[in-house]
């Protein structure tokens, strides 16, 4: 995935690399910050209609995951590619893509 080398050589260039464990709890924080924003705009879900999220936030967020990716050698394409497959399968098998669970 282009987006994934972009932010492997951004990382590579700032001298960015961190441990596993900080990349999963720096995704965790940068969707928590969406969650945020998206309480605040709403007036906590009373105003749904209301809902803002800034775009860097969403970046923010892609940012981590596609580190994350790269740290555990996870090819994001790949893994979004199986995704697709497996709720396509799931729409298919039950008319939901939701794991049911």
């Amino acid at each position: 995935m282009d987006e994934q080398d972009r932010v492997a050589a951004f990382v590579d260039e700032h001298d960015l690399d961190a441990d596993l464990p900080y990349r999963v709890l720096d995704l965790e924080s940068e969707v928590g910050e969406i969650a945020k924003e998206v309480t605040a705009s709403t007036d906590y879900g009373a105003a749904p209609a209301e809902v803002s999220i800034a775009p860097d936030e969403i970046g923010d967020a892609l940012f981590a995951l596609l580190a994350l990716a790269d740290a555990t050698g996870v090819d994001a394409g790949d893994a979004l590619d199986e995704s697709l497959a497996k709720y396509r399968s799931r729409i298919d098998e039950s008319g939901d893509a939701g794991s049911g669970r």
